[in-house]
């Protein structure tokens, strides 16, 4: 990796611990320069500003937790285990990648990524979004709208995920099978 890909990358990483530790606001661009160990006229060489690159690392988490989402996905797979595929992938992608579910839950329930860089995000899911109108047109899922039915599925396992420390909140991988189950239900016409 060149010197220059690794500067941007410690500025990402940088950002993504403090935004989750401290909140948008509460992260100055100096505050990231310095955890990223380069000086803070480095950042403008790679990002316009602290928007901009909150957008960058919204894009990357979000294509990072995409791609992990599709891995050994297949059209040919039926719509259940289709979906349960995807659901696993997530599951265990959110539960190795605590740090970075955090910010994607921020990022989509927050303004602090911009609208049109949400809906490049959400396009990274296209295939979810062909299997979910495919469930539809075979009546195995409600006909609902896309963005409901993704909440009813996936929003539990980032509140399994954040709140993991609790005693009272299990998210063992061994529990996958029945929390699979309940988004199921959810969503099932």
């Amino acid at each position: 990796m060149s010197k220059r890909v690794d500067k941007k990358e410690a500025l990402l990483e940088a950002t993504l611990t403090l935004v989750n530790n401290h909140g948008f606001h509460a992260a100055p661009m100096s505050k990231i320069a310095k955890l990223a160990q380069v000086s803070p006229a480095t950042i403008y060489i790679y990002f316009k500003n602290k928007q901009d690159m909150m957008n960058a690392i919204y894009l990357k988490v979000k294509r990072e937790m995409a791609d992990a989402a599709f891995c050994g996905y297949s059209t040919d797979l039926s719509v259940k285990k289709g979906f349960e595929l995807v659901w696993s992938n997530v599951f265990e992608y959110k539960m190795s990648h605590p740090r970075e579910t955090k910010l994607l839950e921020q990022c989509e329930t927050s303004p602090i990524v911009e609208a049109d860089v949400l809906k490049e995000g959400i396009g990274y899911l296209d295939p979810l979004s062909k299997l979910m109108q495919r469930g539809k047109e075979q009546h195995i899922i409600k006909d609902v709208c896309d963005y409901e039915l993704y909440a009813y599925v996936f929003y539990p396992l980032t509140f399994i995920v954040l709140n993991s420390e609790r005693e009272e909140i299990v998210g063992e991988r061994s529990k996958s099978e029945t929390l699979f189950a309940m988004a199921w239900d959810c969503i099932r016409a």
